[in-house]
């Protein structure tokens, strides 16, 4: 697959960084140079781990601004539904970032542009290289058309509520089953890790989810499950 020119998704998004080196490094897997040592690339990892607290910050000034009645913890759980892997992904889904990441033979041909969390880090990245290129006011700018609709969608529904309190609920009134989770995956270095846990309900396993940390993927896999238990008449486990 040939990738599409830079020059491209700056236009798409109306934007002109003046160090291309940054978007080219933020778009750039750390599978590419793995598989291409011979030439000097640097990965995405830096700019992701700086673009999640860019994010973090742009998002709660954001809520802090328009949600003037908002709680603390209110604003805590609104923060979270939109920073979150699938929320992140999502955003970058909008803007076909997939098609513009650098990524080696293996990762591509196994389906890495469309994975979630390989999605999320790239948009934290872009977030992060635009921070550096542009400033805070740039990438304030730059969210809002992410931000507004996306809280329109996660109030309608409910994504911002506690998603393991709400299955527990769930899942013991129908069955008097508690779930449970198990991380079954950890993958990056120390500073940037991925975690994927899996949710069960009974002997049966219900959903995956993945996160920064192991709080975060259990949050994703109880929101995985509700939207599969919601979607279809849900099976009823073995006891």
């Amino acid at each position: 697959m040939s990738i599409p020119s830079l020059h491209n998704l700056e236009q798409e998004l109306d934007l002109s960084l003046s160090d291309k080196s940054l978007l080219e490094r933020a778009l750039t897997h750390r599978s590419f140079p793995n598989e291409n040592p011979d030439r000097a690339l640097e990965d995405n990892e830096r700019l992701e781990f700086l673009g999640d607290a860019v994010l973090d910050f742009v998002v709660g000034e954001y809520l802090y601004h328009h949600f003037p009645e908002g709680r603390e913890g209110e604003l805590t759980s609104l923060r979270a539904a939109l920073v979150r892997t699938e929320t992140l992904a999502d955003f970058a889904r909008q803007i076909e970032l997939g098609g513009y990441l650098r990524l080696g033979r293996g990762e591509a041909e196994s389906g890495g542009r469309g994975r979630p969390a390989l999605l999320c880090s790239a948009f934290e990245a872009l977030v992060g290289a635009l921070y550096l290129d542009q400033g805070i006011e740039t990438v304030a700018t730059f969210m809002a058309r992410f931000i507004v609709p996306a809280i329109s969608r996660i109030l309608a529904q409910e994504l911002n509520k506690d998603a393991k309190s709400q299955l527990q609920e769930w899942s013991q009134g129908r069955w008097h089953l508690t779930p449970a989770y198990r991380t079954v995956a950890e993958r990056g270095p120390d500073h940037a890790k991925q975690f994927t846990v899996e949710v069960v309900i009974g002997e049966e396993v219900y959903a995956q989810g993945t996160g920064r940390s192991k709080q975060a993927a259990e949050q994703a896999a109880a929101e995985a499950a509700l939207a599969a238990l919601d979607s279809v008449a849900a099976k009823e486990p073995q006891r």
